[in-house]
């Protein structure tokens, strides 16, 4: 497997402006920057809105709205589905369905964890790494709790973690900081020495607003934005590029 990504612009990015001599651990985000799960998303969407009846939508559209958790997601692809199939008031009508949704989505979603999920090149030999240099490592991820904990284990990644913590461990999710300054207390560590590694936005406003470092992958999802439009202390091709040369 490659250890290299190829960025969005298909330029390298930026090497990150930070040692991991200054770091006690590393929280790590999931969907977009450990695993590429747009076809999970996208299959538990389908089947969702087809008994629904209302029409699919497609994976391009889902991956601009991954990241702020499961419950923003379906809100808004609701809407979207509504809108496409004609309702005058897509958005009565998207808040509506959302409670049967939500029970079909969760069930469709647990059926489907995995199956169509990839590891992003260079992820186990990254998080090895991080490991080998005695840091210590927890997922943070909006994703719900038990989804979380599937697909790491699914991909062989779940050992790799002291703790993983989802979108329902917290009483918000990111982009506030609670998530973030909660998994520091978990750990002991302090907020400055505690590094998040995301993809998106929603990653790096929590980071810094909780006073931690923040890089980001590049491949990820961020909305459909590229990830160097969004402030950070660096930008990385691949997990193995935060370790150095």
């Amino acid at each position: 497997m490659s250890t290299n990504v190829t960025a969005p612009t298909g330029a390298a990015l930026p090497a990150p402006r930070i040692s991991l001599a200054t770091v006690d651990a590393v929280m790590l985000d999931l969907d977009g920057t450990l695993v590429d799960t747009l076809g999970d998303f996208a299959l538990a969407l389908g089947h969702t809105l087809a008994e629904l009846e209302l029409p699919a939508m497609p994976a391009d559209e889902i991956a601009l709205r991954v990241g702020k958790g499961s419950e923003h997601l379906l809100q808004s692809v609701l809407l979207w589905a509504c809108s496409r199939a004609g309702h005058v008031d897509a958005a009565a009508r998207a808040q509506a369905l959302y409670a049967r949704a939500h029970l079909r989505y969760q069930h469709h979603y647990g059926i489907v964890n995995g199956s169509r999920a990839t590891l992003y090149p260079g992820v186990q030999q990254g998080l090895a790494g991080l490991r080998r240099r005695g840091l210590r490592l927890v997922c943070l991820t909006n994703k719900p709790r038990v989804h979380a904990l599937a697909l790491l284990a699914a991909k062989g990644l779940q050992a790799s973690f002291e703790a993983v913590f989802g979108g329902d461990s917290f009483a918000r999710k990111k982009p506030d900081p609670l998530p973030l300054l909660e998994t520091c207390a978990w750990l002991g560590t302090l907020p400055g020495r505690t590094l998040m590694v995301g993809d998106s936005r929603n990653d790096a406003q929590a980071a810094r607003a909780a006073g931690c470092p923040v890089v980001l992958l590049g491949y990820g999802y961020n909305h459909g934005r590229p990830v160097r439009e969004v402030p950070a202390d660096g930008y990385l091709d691949s997990l193995t590029q935060l370790l150095g040369p």
